[in-house]
């Protein structure tokens, strides 16, 4: 079993550090109880650590630190213009963790943080009073595992479990829970308004782009125990990456996922290719030169992506083949 099997925590964070404020917070208290050989390190402030000149980005995704804060600002956010909402009104977004244990080579999350360590914000309980405050005013669909991956993290946080028990107790509200994980959802409460979003992507991506992540066996297994146990799940075929031959790739790739998986069973799925700001694959560049970053992206209003042409065939090549199986209805296309 390797270290995406155990979905990254077997082994501890070796230095936490927590802000003065953060201590007496019980999920302070629960994750310091889960990592009691972990050095704990007292800072006044996340941005002390997290936003500090000269960080090595790449080594501190092999040797993650731990950051545990108080969220003070902002912490729901209207979903931004490059992000799919699935026909919902009233779309939202919001992560209780900043970072993410895994390491894919195209996520913007590099190009956005200056540092690979990991945040988590405490004070949970705050997120759910604005959140009720938005749900006195309209109905309500938020993304909660936008700036990380929750269900990745769930064994030291139980995030996911507590977001379930809040969306069970407010029926205007519905969530999805966005993962690459391999974590079995059987621990949690059902409810019809929370949607599984498993990514999937080819094993060869895997491999070469996605470190530190289940493998596609490994996450279509969690999908189909998801679905064995009546909850809604979403498969998210995107970013979809241009690589040579990828036509073959994604094609094997299309047919053996729907040879695990009923399409019939599925709530929906989303197709995207790889597109990111203009800004963060600049800071990417800087930090981790590679095969993503240093393809030459056609630059439109501040997105890069694939030139118009590229990327209607690639496209329309997805769409062909994913529809064999599902139909059109449930595929939202970006």
């Amino acid at each position: 079993m390797n270290l995406s099997e155990t979905k990254s925590l077997a082994k501890p964070f070796s230095h936490i550090y927590v802000e003065d404020d953060a201590f007496n917070y019980p999920l302070s208290k629960e994750i310091l109880g889960r990592l009691k050989s972990s050095h704990i390190i007292k800072i006044k402030h996340y941005k002390d650590i997290f936003n500090r000149a000269g960080q090595d980005f790449l080594l501190q995704k092999q040797s993650r630190s731990l950051i545990l804060s108080v969220n003070r600002n902002e912490k729901i956010y209207p979903g931004a213009r490059v992000c799919q909402s699935f026909g919902n009104d009233n779309f939202y977004y919001t992560s209780n963790i900043m970072n993410c244990v895994f390491d894919c080579e195209y996520c913007y999350l590099q190009g956005m943080y200056p540092s690979g360590n990991i945040v988590i914000f405490v004070n949970y309980d705050d997120y759910f009073s604005e959140i009720e405050k938005i749900l006195a005013k309209h109905d309500m669909y938020i993304c909660i595992s936008y700036d990380t991956d929750l269900l990745a993290m769930e064994n030291l946080t139980g995030f996911v479990d507590r977001w379930i028990k809040f969306t069970l107790s407010h029926p205007s509200l519905k969530i999805e829970i966005r993962t690459k994980s391999a974590f079995d959802t059987s621990c949690f409460p059902k409810c019809d308004r929370v949607i599984f979003a498993w990514t999937l992507s080819p094993e060869y991506i895997i491999e070469r782009f996605e470190h530190f992540t289940p493998s596609l066996d490994s996450r279509i297994n969690a999908v189909k125990k998801a679905i064995d146990g009546d909850y809604m799940v979403r498969l998210c075929f995107d970013p979809m990456i241009y690589v040579k031959d990828y036509k073959e790739i994604y094609k094997d790739f299309y047919e053996y996922v729907f040879s695990q998986i009923d399409g019939n069973k599925i709530t929906d799925a989303s197709l995207g290719l790889f597109r990111i700001s203009s800004s963060y694959i600049k800071s990417m560049k800087k930090k981790r030169l590679t095969e993503i970053s240093a393809y030459p992206y056609t630059c439109l209003e501040g997105v890069c992506q694939y030139e118009p042409k590229k990327s209607g065939e690639m496209l329309d090549f997805a769409e062909y083949e994913i529809t064999k199986y599902i139909s059109r209805e449930k595929l939202f296309i970006d």
